[in-house]
């Protein structure tokens, strides 16, 4: 056999080959996640450490303000005109001055507020010892005798005349001129408010906005209700009158009519 012969029958020699094995990308993810597990350790709960830093605080602390007492020393008030010092207390059932925990702030206030004389209040407590209470107070405007109701500065109304409202308004007011003067007296100073005794609606041919007040001091008052503001001058010009009584008339011009003895 000639050389050539021979490289040609190895070269025809069929050569086997290893098959290659492949693998599914999931078999290579899901070892590689067993892999993962098993490097991660398992951590032991230790149920003692959880007892000494979690559990006991919180049941030291329970029986602290369950059975020891943190009784109320103080109270103190402010805002409050219409209703007493007292009178609060009781609202905010208080006055057994009892622990500081057996009741809570909003439920104080709740209690404050339900009262038609409290607007608003604010409660706080300091030192484990003393509960503060700023009162809004809600004030009655005036009772309106034909209604048989009295009205309050926010506007709400209650059946019956109360004992708190010092201004009576002592006859029937159209609707549209009524709420003109509910708006107009909002704005009346608390001083000046304070001398007024009645109100009367008195229209003449001239302005059907026409009113009449009867100050405590003895003298009568017309205004319009376009002229409301000017009520608050009132204590100013009684000044310089020397203690006389008589009629101020705001409704037209500003001049006082001295009245005859």
């Amino acid at each position: 056999m000639s050389k050539n012969n021979y490289k040609k029958n190895i070269s025809n020699k069929n050569i086997k080959k290893k098959p290659v094995k492949k693998q599914n990308i999931k078999e290579i993810s899901n070892k590689k996640q067993v892999i993962i597990k098993k490097k991660v350790k398992k951590r032991k709960i230790r149920f003692g450490r959880v007892f000494l830093f979690i559990v006991l605080p919180i049941l030291i602390i329970y029986l602290v303000f369950t059975y020891v007492k943190f009784p109320i020393k103080n109270i103190y008030i402010t805002g409050n005109n219409i209703l007493g010092d007292q009178e609060i207390i009781e609202l905010a059932h208080l006055e057994t001055y009892p622990s500081i925990f057996d009741r809570s702030s909003l439920s104080i206030k709740n209690s404050l507020e339900k009262n038609r004389y409290i607007k608003k209040a604010n409660v706080t407590k300091k030192y484990l010892s003393e509960v503060h209470i700023k009162i809004e107070e809600s004030r009655p405007l005036f009772y309106y005798e034909n209604k048989d109701e009295t009205i309050f500065d926010d506007l709400k109304s209650y059946k019956g005349e109360d004992k708190k409202a010092n201004v009576t308004l002592i006859n029937y007011v159209p609707d549209t001129k009524y709420e003109k003067l509910l708006k107009g007296l909002l704005k009346v100073d608390s001083n000046v408010y304070s001398h007024i005794s009645e109100i009367e609606y008195v229209p003449d041919l001239v302005n059907d906005e026409r009113f009449v007040l009867y100050m405590n001091d003895g003298n009568l008052v017309y205004f319009t209700l376009g002229k409301i503001n000017k009520l608050n001058k009132y204590i100013d010009i009684i000044k310089t009158l020397d203690n006389k009584k008589g009629i101020l008339y705001l409704d037209s011009g500003e001049y006082f009519e001295i009245k005859e003895n």
